[in-house]
């Protein structure tokens, strides 16, 4: 398949910190070499400052098929940022061995979309981000989460393969921020390898749904009818 067939993708980068420090530059990191080295359109959200309020389960969504309850940056925002995208990048801190509460919220209320369009996220590609202050701080539970995410709501969750990237782009800080995980050598390249995987796979579901594969190449019917 040749990568001329393929569409220009969009990425949509979500960080899922309250500060613009550590996950904030490497979720922008992310964005930056799509858009230089694969062409890629992107977007972008953060949590620092944003108003995000927690599901309640009220069923608000379910029952009216209109959305979320809460009218606040995820609704405003975030929701069209996400239906607009053919990849998600999502990035989080760690957080007493996992996902930091704004992550965690963004994705519970996502119910709302789904519920209005339960195919609305269907193979659309993600990856997950985190950073701790220790090397071994939870950062595989957290990106284990943001996956399984990806796959109950039907999208097509991306590691890095094996030898150095496993889950997605895993990074240490040192807690020195921005700085810190900008000199992981080791967590840097596991998100270059995690983020070639995701636009990989997004050209080809990309291609597959154009159909490009199949004008390609005549199908068996086609060979049969030509007999």
């Amino acid at each position: 398949m040749q990568e001329t067939e393929v569409k220009t993708i969009r990425i949509l980068g979500i960080s899922g910190s309250p500060r613009n420090m550590a996950t904030d530059f490497l979720v922008r990191e992310a964005l930056k070499i799509a858009e230089g080295k694969y062409g890629a359109e992107t977007d972008y959200f953060s949590a620092k400052g944003k108003k995000l309020n927690f599901c309640i389960h009220c069923d608000f969504c379910i029952r009216t098929k209109e959305g979320c309850i809460h009218k606040d940056d995820i609704s405003a925002e975030l929701y069209d940022k996400m239906i607009w995208a053919d990849a998600w990048i999502i990035g989080t801190p760690v957080y007493q061995g996992t996902l930091s509460a704004q992550t965690k919220t963004i994705m519970d209320r996502c119910r709302a979309v789904v519920a209005k369009n339960p195919k609305v996220f269907l193979n659309k590609v993600g990856m997950g981000i985190a950073d701790g202050g220790d090397r071994v701080g939870g950062q595989e539970p957290a990106i284990q989460t943001i996956l399984n995410f990806y796959v109950i709501n039907e999208m097509i969750p991306v590691g890095g393969g094996s030898f150095g990237a496993n889950l997605g782009g895993t990074f240490w800080s040192k807690d020195k921020g921005a700085e810190g995980v900008s000199e992981d050598s080791e967590g840097m390249r596991s998100l270059r390898r995690t983020l070639k995987k995701l636009v990989q796979t997004t050209r080809l579901v990309k291609n597959a749904s154009s159909g490009t594969e199949h004008k390609s190449r005549p199908s068996e019917m086609q060979k049969e009818e030509g007999k």
